[in-house]
């Protein structure tokens, strides 16, 4: 029987994340009772559960230009992250000279830049995408460029020796062993992604979850700020969940010899 419809190793493997966030939401709970928090400071999850229920179709509208933001720039950030990845393996000096700018670009915190990406490319679906690009490029970058380099050397030697072209030797030999580092890259940018997004419509859009958390804000609603930032949680689970069902299926043999180690 496939390992992905075995629910009671499922359930276990899923009980103590479950457990943990759980007595966290009582821990909370409990809290805002007992010490008489107002909603306006610190809403208990049930509020935050009601009022996410309460404005569904609120949330549900401005969560799609949020997911649209968040997979087109992830996207583009796949390809760009692929082609530099592919042009600094086959040219080391390029290596050497890009990746500083690479690193640099990491160190803009997003509060300065996304304004002024808002302010030069207008308020559309445009800045979104590159904003969510610039935050997921370089983990991905970084990712491939290690998993060439994991490529093992006597399977270039032996293709070499065959007078493979250096083309070949990347499609054969290290584009596959980049496989489990490019997945793991992927793991860690997807969780970024939505954040990028929302840091966007934070900065200037006329819809999206960014929005609607300025806007519940601004009017003092805690609860409907928590209830975004549930709903933008979800999101990200969900194409993390994917990301991993992706690798899941792509790289059989890997998941066979993790399964062995078990």
């Amino acid at each position: 029987m496939p390992r992905f419809i075995r629910l009671p190793e499922l359930a276990m493997r899923s009980a103590p994340a479950v457990l943990s966030v759980s007595a966290l939401l009582a821990i909370w709970e409990a809290y805002v009772d007992l010490a008489g928090v107002p909603p306006t400071t610190l809403p208990a999850p049930s509020r935050v559960i009601t009022q996410a229920f309460v404005e569904r179709v609120a949330l549900l509208n401005n969560s799609w230009p949020t997911l649209q933001a968040t997979i087109s720039g992830f996207g583009l950030s796949l390809a760009i992250a692929f082609l530099f990845s592919v042009a600094i393996d086959f040219a080391p000096r390029l290596c050497a000279a890009l990746m500083p700018v690479f690193v640099i670009s990491q160190t803009l915190p997003l509060v300065a830049i996304a304004p002024l990406i808002v302010l030069w490319f207008g308020f559309g679906l445009l800045p979104k995408i590159l904003l969510v690009a610039l935050v997921t490029f370089f983990p991905m970058l970084v990712a491939l460029a290690l998993g060439y380099a994991a490529a093992e050397p006597e399977i270039e030697e032996l293709l070499a020796s065959m007078g493979a072209s250096r083309w070949k030797r990347f499609i054969v030999a290290r584009l596959p062993a980049s496989l489990p580092y490019f997945f793991a890259g992927l793991r860690i940018s997807i969780t970024y992604a939505v954040v990028g997004a929302i840091f966007a419509e934070y900065a200037g859009a006329a819809r999206g979850l960014g929005v609607y958390i300025l806007n519940a804000k601004n009017n003092f609603r805690a609860d409907l700020v928590l209830a975004a930032v549930l709903v933008s949680s979800l999101l990200t689970l969900i194409l993390f969940s994917l990301a991993v069902l992706v690798e899941w299926l792509s790289m059989p043999w890997h998941r066979t010899s993790r399964d062995d180690r078990r």
